[in-house]
Formats: structure tokens, C-alpha cells, sequence
């Protein structure tokens, strides 16, 4: 969340007209809830849109942008399963199980 919040302050002021700074008195839950009704068209929906996409053929239309917002939240999502030895081995396994299922 830290390193999205600048988009999770344009998005709440896109959206809702909230200014989050200015904001003294909201609490925790009901900026959760705010948070998880944000829309696709807000600058965190469009950036969790990109990071979430699995469809080959959309991701070979992205935009060098769109590639790398893509390519480096992957690539720290990578790096934190590393730092979890038990996380990572169990991802290896899968990974290997699901290719040799795919090329059996």
C-alpha cells in the first residue's frame, strides 16, 4: 500500500473528491471500504488492471509503460517470495509440476 499511495490519493480524489491529506477523521474501515470500491478507471484501477493481466495476447499489446509497470511488480513480487524459503520452494514445485503437465 505504501508504494501505491500516491495513486491511491489521485484515485480517492478522482473518484470520491477526497483529498486524503485534508482528511483528519476517517476511519481505518471506512477507508478500506472507499479503497476497495475504487474503479477501473482510476489511476490505481488502471495500474492493478495492468499488473493483473494474464491474457498473452492483451499483455503483447501493451505500451512500453504498460510493460514496465507490469514487468516490475512482478519482479517484486518475486523478490518477496524469495526472502520466504518455505513460499518460494512451494512455488518452484508448482511451477515444475504445471510444466510437465503441460509438456507431458
Amino acid at each position: 500500500m505504501f508504494e501505491d499511495w500516491g495513486l491511491i490519493e489521485a484515485s480517492f480524489s478522482m473518484q470520491y473528491g477526497i483529498r486524503l491529506r485534508a482528511e483528519g477523521d476517517m476511519s481505518w474501515d471506512e477507508f478500506c471500504t472507499l479503497l476497495g470500491g475504487l474503479g477501473e478507471d482510476t489511476p490505481l484501477g488502471k495500474v492493478v488492471a495492468i499488473r493483473a493481466e494474464k491474457n498473452v495476447k492483451v499483455i503483447e499489446r501493451f505500451t512500453p509503460e504498460q510493460r514496465y509497470i507490469r514487468d516490475s511488480y512482478l519482479l517484486k513480487q518475486n523478490e518477496k517470495l524469495k526472502e520466504d524459503k518455505e513460499a518460494y520452494k512451494a512455488y518452484i514445485d508448482n511451477l515444475q509440476a504445471r510444466c510437465k503437465a503441460l509438456f507431458s
